[in-house]
């Protein structure tokens, strides 16, 4: 019994790990995107810097879920809520690398006015907040119905970033002056689909942990 509720213990602080992660995760992304639309390059120093926390929690489930498998040799369901915690710490460390990247982008323009007002790009990252916030909810509650939805708000970020592309393309032919930036914007863009793949990724995981098979909601 003091096993069992050791055990129970240690899973619990997984959990408690992850919700920081996810959080972590879109406190970066609103503020990256906030420090592109304002050219805030001290509010992107800030989330480059605040990488590290992200890094450190996922080493701490890593160090956590080892000892649990070493130790306690768990099986069936116990056994996939240690996988299903790695593999969504290490989407959430990706979607930190992601967010960072965005940022990075705002040191990149150093100060340049932006060829056009941010419309796409904002919404792109409120859709992915959401899909981020409900797919750490759909971990927590073990809820595969919410999971699932993922699949769709992926289709909603993959729609706008195509009219981002587009609309871009088309300020690069012609304002041919325009091209470096809008390369830059059409990354911004790229990182945060990225993003919603890997909150998709989670949702999938999601699935896993409470049925045992793994779905394929990125197709």
């Amino acid at each position: 019994m003091i096993r069992r509720k050791e055990f129970d213990k240690d899973l619990e602080e997984l959990r408690l790990l992850l919700r920081q992660m996810g959080e972590h995760v879109t406190d970066a992304l609103d503020g990256a995107v906030r420090s592109l639309q304002q050219q805030d390059a001290a509010k992107a120093q800030e989330i480059v810097q605040a990488d590290a926390r992200l890094n450190a929690m996922e080493e701490k489930i890593m160090d956590i879920g080892s000892r649990l498998i070493v130790t306690q040799q768990p099986v069936a369901k116990d056994l996939r809520r240690i996988i299903v915690a790695f593999k969504i710490s290490s989407d959430l460390e990706r979607m930190g690398d992601l967010a960072l990247d965005v940022a990075k982008v705002t040191l990149r323009l150093q100060d340049q006015p932006l060829i056009k007002p941010l419309v796409d790009i904002p919404r792109m990252a409120e859709l992915v907040r959401v899909m981020t916030d409900e797919a750490i909810t759909a971990y927590l509650d073990e809820n595969t119905d919410l999971a699932c939805k993922m699949a769709q708000d992926d289709d909603q970020v993959d729609h706008l970033y195509s009219e981002m592309i587009n609309e871009l393309y088309g300020y690069m032919v012609e304002k041919p002056e325009t091209v470096a930036q809008a390369m830059l914007l059409t990354l911004v863009g790229r990182y945060i689909e990225r993003i919603a793949d890997h909150a998709t990724n989670i949702g999938e995981s999601v699935v896993y942990l409470v049925t045992g098979k793994r779905p394929d909601l990125n197709a």
